[in-house]
């Protein structure tokens, strides 16, 4: 575009800007103006809420009303093109009708701003350039038009920044759509997760606005916005599906407290709330009733034990119970096991609280076996001991003499306590422990582990692989209330799930209605994850699910994918590749450092800091060693936080943790410790983990090799890497 031309975009778009701030400004007023009411009138209750609703939305719309524009045209007798100007929020315009002869003025309401969700909004993302019509789905079916102009608008607090033509017809322009992109992706970081609504791409679109009623399976490699394209695809659910789903029965479920902090703005700055945020566990101590029953293991215990020690690390041939706790093949055991126990369960013999007084078991079983059979096995054993205490109620009004009355009371009480002892137990540890005791069901896994489980159960101890199991018990006992099914559940780094996990979740939710996303590449957890997709997706039959493959990675620079692309070929020879946007930057520095380390880190840390970068990350190998450094820091200039695990929320700034704790959150520029031959071996688990650390950075990436370099680097390209003898 000519500067000319820009100068005129510039100030056609800074005129209409003011136009439209005027109007939501004029309409805020409006709103506030108005009092709230505070009555119990229900219909007014109604009102004033769909009031403080659209108050929220133009309020989010003053600080930034739009972000772009589409010229189309849909009918081929339009003189010209219709303007859309889209947005995070919808927003009308009103008008009033000239007055009519015998009819009052009429207040007439028009679209000034699409709200992105809308079906014609998608075609600001699918649309790539060219002549030929553009097509969106429409309730009355597919429509298509054709774009006259597509432009990428930046407003900061009610100014305009930034004026992007990715496509002009008129002007026979077709710009690479990456400029306004990279743009954006070139803006540093701050400690929380933002929205892309503006930068949203054709492949994240269309899992977006995928159906609700399907399992999507979304493999992602690191960056290429899965967890921001989930927390989209929640908000346009509730747009398109909003008669049929509530906020408040979604949830998302995220791998610790910390990162469900570091997204937490992403949703309200699109207009959501209500929407739950939990960890698994949280979640399922409440679900199960266990929180007062049970203590339940750090939930960093599993992988300190894989990463907090050097010298203890398990090899890649170490058993890992968790995964076939979690296995599909432990699944069918517990149901097996569960059917058995059902119908074993009513004792094999009859009721008989005095002589003369029986009542028989043919006659209990078909209570159980036919006219409850419609409850949950729990349910229905409290269903037929309730019958059975009415049954003794009955006959105990038939004694018309109080002595023997008294006696039979007294008798039957008894007898009555020493049958329901022969009931099995419903308490879900104790369901447990028996089938961990059972070889036929639990032969799976070694004899000494399923001891050990049982002795932990005995002490009230759980660990973390074994809650999913209690889990699935206590919803094959009791089955799920209403109130405790979702409309749409959302797991992130879901390949540290387990199949066992999204068979109980499926349970609570409507239609299979998930969005699964993760990456096997950053598989950290290989203790308890799965190894490849197929693992659940054999849960559902093949209409039920769908995969979709997120290959680009939008958050760091060229050279940073590259060689992290060069770390994970040489520890697992994987194809799930990422392929980076072309956004260069500098390369990665591969900094050999064998004396004054802590100088060398001190003088980095300063560095960074003066750089501009909001944040960056100190990724030591262990626990210790970033306790280690932490202290050692302590006589810095520049604040550093260490991060833990146990953090409820990330504060940004400078920070140290273990590379391990780092997965999930992104750093404008990463500092890697000790990557060298002892700390990252050749072996496909330390290949993701130094993966992982890699690809945390969006700028700038600098590893530490202090001793022999790791033989994850040895195939590293210089075109890259620099490598730097200090």
């Amino acid at each position: 575009m000519s500067e000319e031309r820009f100068q005129s975009a510039y100030q056609e778009e800074e005129e209409r800007l003011e136009q439209t701030l005027l109007e939501i400004k004029q309409q805020f007023e409006s709103l506030q103006a108005i009092p709230v009411y505070r009555g119990s009138d229900f219909t007014e209750q109604v009102l004033e809420d769909n009031r403080e609703q659209r108050r929220q939305r133009l309020k989010r719309a003053i600080r930034e009303p739009y972000f772009g524009r589409m010229d189309i045209q849909e009918d081929a007798h339009q003189v010209t093109a219709t303007p859309l100007y889209i947005g995070k929020q919808g927003v009308d315009a009103e008008e009033t009708d000239l007055e009519q002869e015998g009819f009052p003025k009429n207040r007439v309401h028009y679209p000034m701003v699409i709200d992105w969700r809308a079906p014609v909004a998608s075609m600001f993302y699918s649309f790539t350039g060219g002549e030929a019509p553009a097509v969106y789905e429409a309730p009355e079916g597919p429509i298509s038009a054709h774009v006259h102009l597509k432009r990428n608008l930046v407003i900061r607090n009610e100014q305009l920044q930034r004026v992007v033509d990715t496509y002009n017809r008129e002007q026979g322009e077709e710009h690479v759509t990456d400029e306004f992109l990279v743009y954006r992706l070139g803006e540093n970081k701050d400690n929380r997760l933002r929205d892309i609504v503006s930068t949203i791409q054709a492949e994240q679109d269309i899992i977006i606005r995928s159906p609700k009623n399907k399992a999507l399976f979304i493999q992602g490699v690191a960056g290429s916005g899965k967890t921001t394209v989930a927390l989209h695809r929640l908000a346009f659910l509730l747009y398109q599906y909003q008669e049929l789903i509530r906020a408040e029965r979604m949830i998302i479920f995220a791998p610790n407290r910390m990162f469900l902090n570091y997204i937490s703005e992403v949703l309200p700055e699109l207009g959501v709330g209500n929407i739950q945020q939990r960890t698994f566990a949280d979640w399922a101590l409440q679900f199960a009733q266990l929180e007062d029953k049970i203590i339940l293991a750090s939930s960093f215990d599993d992988i300190e034990r894989w990463y907090g020690s050097l010298d203890a690390r398990p090899k890649d041939s170490t058993p890992a119970t968790g995964r076939v706790k979690g296995s599909v093949a432990w699944k069918l055991q517990l149901d097996r096991f569960v059917d058995r126990w059902v119908e074993d369960a009513i004792p094999d013999v009859e009721f008989v609280p005095w002589e003369g007084a029986v009542l028989s078991q043919e006659t209990i079983s078909q209570w159980f076996n036919e006219e409850y059979r419609s409850y949950e096995p729990a349910k229905r054993i409290l269903r037929v001991q309730a019958r059975i205490q009415r049954w003794l109620e009955m006959e105990l009004k038939k004694e018309r003499s109080r002595t023997l009355l008294s006696e039979k009371k007294k008798k039957s009480s008894q007898k009555l306590k020493t049958y329901m002892k022969k009931w099995p137990k419903t308490e879900v540890t104790e369901l447990y422990k028996q089938f961990l005791q059972e070889e036929d069901y639990s032969g799976l896994l070694p004899a000494k582990n399923r001891k050990q489980t049982v002795s932990d159960l005995k002490k009230a101890f759980l660990q973390h692989e074994d809650l999913a199991s209690l889990v699935y018990l206590y919803i094959r006992l009791n089955g799920v209330e209403s109130a405790d099914r979702f409309d749409h559940i959302v797991i992130d780094e879901a390949q540290d799930f387990s199949p066992l996990q999204i068979a109980l979740l499926d349970r609570l939710t409507k239609n299979h209605s998930f969005t699964i996303l993760g990456d096997l590449s950053q598989g950290i957890h290989a203790y308890a994850g799965i190894e490849d997709w197929k693992e659940m997706m054999e849960l559902f039959h093949p209409e039920e699910c769908s995969y979709h493959a997120l290959t680009r990675s939008y958050r760091s620079t060229m050279e940073i994918i590259h060689f992290a692309n060069q770390v994970l070929k040489r520890g697992i020879k994987t194809a799930l590749l990422a392929e980076p946007v072309f956004r260069s930057g500098q390369k990665v520095a591969v900094v050999h450092q064998h004396t004054k380390v802590e100088q060398w880190l001190m003088n980095e840390i300063q560095r960074h800091h003066e750089s501009g970068y909001q944040t960056t990350a100190i990724l030591t190998r262990t626990m210790q060693e970033a306790k280690e450094w932490h202290e050692q820091l302590q006589s810095s200039s520049v604040p550093v936080h260490l991060i833990q695990g146990k953090e409820q929320q990330y504060e940004g700034g400078i920070s140290i943790l273990p590379v391990y704790l780092s997965k999930g959150l992104e750093f404008d520029s990463v500092i890697l410790l000790h990557v060298n031959e002892s700390h990252y071996h050749l072996n496909p688990m330390e290949a993701r983990l130094l993966y992982v650390g890699c690809t945390r950075a969006l700028h700038q990436l600098t590893l530490l090799v202090d001793g022999t370099l790791s033989p994850l680097l040895a195939e590293v390209s210089d075109e890259w890497a620099e490598h730097v003898h200090a």
